[in-house]
């Protein structure tokens, strides 16, 4: 049986009554509440970063797990250092391709497109240009000088600094 009935001001469907909520019940609800935890803010989590030691001391531990031949020994290592089977994966074949560089942690991210150095050539490039402009606009200063100390009769100033 669908009937319309109005709750609060709010048509809703269903059975034509429910009982309204004791009171009792409603304050022992209230009273077993458990109390709110404090609101704070939990800091981002960071990208845990594995050291090539770090590394090697697990897969030696993997090994002696699977020698071991014991049931599930891998997976309890596994668990215990909050691992995924994966990254002993991707480390066991970095380690049998040879490279140690692979036991290492990569930094993130775009790789650089531009060579280090070249981005310092320019830098100096640029200084040096500045440098340049610097000195020239002084000895514009300086001849300027020279021409005002002549005007006004004064002795002419050296070009050599050690003469002064």
């Amino acid at each position: 049986m669908l009937s319309s009935t109005k709750r609060n001001g709010v048509a809703s469907r269903g059975s034509s009554k429910a009982p309204p909520p004791s009171p009792a019940s409603a304050n022992q609800v209230r009273g077993e509440a458990p109390a709110t935890p404090p609101a704070e803010v939990v800091e981002r989590a960071q990208r845990r970063q594995f050291t090539a030691e770090y590394k090697a001391r697990i897969l030696r531990e993997v090994e002696q797990a699977l020698a071991s031949g014991e049931q599930g020994a891998v997976g309890a290592l596994l668990r215990r250092e909050g691992l995924f089977s994966s990254l002993i994966s991707s480390w066991r074949a970095a380690r049998d391709r040879g490279e140690l560089a692979g036991l290492t942690p990569k930094k993130r991210g775009r790789k650089p497109s531009r060579n280090p150095l070249a981005s310092e050539v320019e830098r100096l490039q640029r200084q040096n240009a500045r440098l340049e402009q610097d000195l020239e606009k002084a000895r514009i200063v300086i001849s300027v000088q020279k021409k005002v100390a002549l005007l006004l009769g004064d002795p002419p100033i050296p070009d050599d600094p050690e003469e002064r």
